[in-house]
């Protein structure tokens, strides 16, 4: 996957999208990046940037109205506030014909990183938080606390929907990166795809880190399925998947079972039915940054009362740490020479 560290922002607008307006308020001006300014708007493109929700898309054949405005501004072949204006109506019009869609302040921004110009587009839904009311009565100052529901995501929240459009040229093997997350209690509301589907005109296509991180998750869930009440043989399970990801830059499935489970071939049988019915295909490409971040530091739930939190490099040093096979299904734990420790 590329992971996009280097992220300089160039210039920016804010457009407002009221569903209950008849047409959206647009910015005649851009972005003043002040210090403060520049901080929050990075801030949200970074969390996006790194987070597990970011998705490749390419857009789908045919006219593609975003597609078309992306690629004159990223060609330089367009107005940037002009440009956003249009990106703004596309995504007014589905409001509009689509009922209940959140408002929202629509971001779009310019970039600059290490991949080349990205154009972002941040849809950054209204938040509700709650200031102060002054008042007075009887020459009496009376203060109380009123919610506002036109309140922007705070730096440390996670937007809902957002996109970053790259150049589009033919070498690519992708042209956005999207989230979009959904809200299920909406889904009767409005067509609950319309970001994707209806404004952006794309479709997702799957990357390493999401083939690796689906390897993980179908792993762990049939070991927890079927292995619950032998910890030997899944914490043998668990140890493999760690091994493979850590030294292999694939994994084979067929051969990971066969390898993992060659005491019992109708076990290995079970372990590819249930991975190939949840979309795991023979041949896993892996994302080591994915998983040198995933392994960074594990996580043990120790017979449901017990949590154990443990970085890598103590988890493979068996001078610290060690788990002991007893035979029987059961395991031991042992936590080696330590020195010191406090309670929280």
């Amino acid at each position: 996957m590329e992971y996009i560290n280097e992220v300089n922002l160039n210039e920016a607008v804010v457009h407002v999208l009221d569903n209950n307006a008849d047409e959206p308020i647009y910015n005649e001006f851009m972005l003043e990046l002040s210090d403060e300014t520049y901080e929050f708007i990075l801030k949200h493109i970074q969390k996006c940037l790194k987070s597990e929700e970011l998705k490749y898309a390419i857009f789908n054949d045919g006219q593609n109205s975003i597609k078309e405005f992306s690629k004159n501004y990223l060609n330089d072949k367009g107005d940037f506030l002009s440009i956003s204006k249009k990106i703004a109506k596309q995504l007014f019009v589905i409001m509009e014909s689509h009922g209940n869609i959140p408002s929202c302040d629509l971001m779009i921004v310019s970039i600059s990183t290490e991949y080349g110009p990205i154009l972002a587009l941040l849809k950054m839904d209204y938040v509700k938080n709650f200031t102060h009311s002054i008042g007075s009565c009887d020459n009496k100052i009376g203060i109380d606390i009123v919610p506002q529901f036109v309140g922007l995501p705070s730096g440390g929240q996670l937007i809902q929907k957002c996109a970053f459009i790259k150049q589009v040229i033919p070498e690519n093997k992708f042209d956005l990166m999207i989230i979009d997350k959904q809200n299920r209690r909406d889904s009767e509301d409005y067509e609950i795809n319309y970001f994707t589907s209806n404004f952006l005109g794309c479709s997702i296509i799957e990357n390493e880190r999401d083939a690796t991180s689906n390897f993980i998750k179908v792993a762990e869930n049939w070991t927890r399925s079927n292995l619950k009440d032998n910890a030997e043989a899944a914490e043998m399970v668990r140890t493999a998947v760690k091994k493979k990801l850590q030294e292999e830059d694939n994994i084979f499935v067929n051969r990971f079972a066969n390898e993992v489970f060659k005491e019992s071939k109708d076990v290995a049988e079970n372990f590819l039915q249930y991975a190939k019915e949840r979309g795991i295909t023979e041949n896993v490409p892996i994302d080591k940054e994915y998983v040198d971040k995933k392994l960074k530091r594990i996580r043990l739930k120790i017979d449901k009362d017990m949590d154990v939190y443990i970085d890598r490099d103590t988890y493979d040093d068996k001078s610290k740490f060690e788990v002991i096979r007893n035979g029987d299904g059961t395991i031991n734990i042992v936590l080696k020479h330590i020195k010191n420790y406090i309670e929280k």
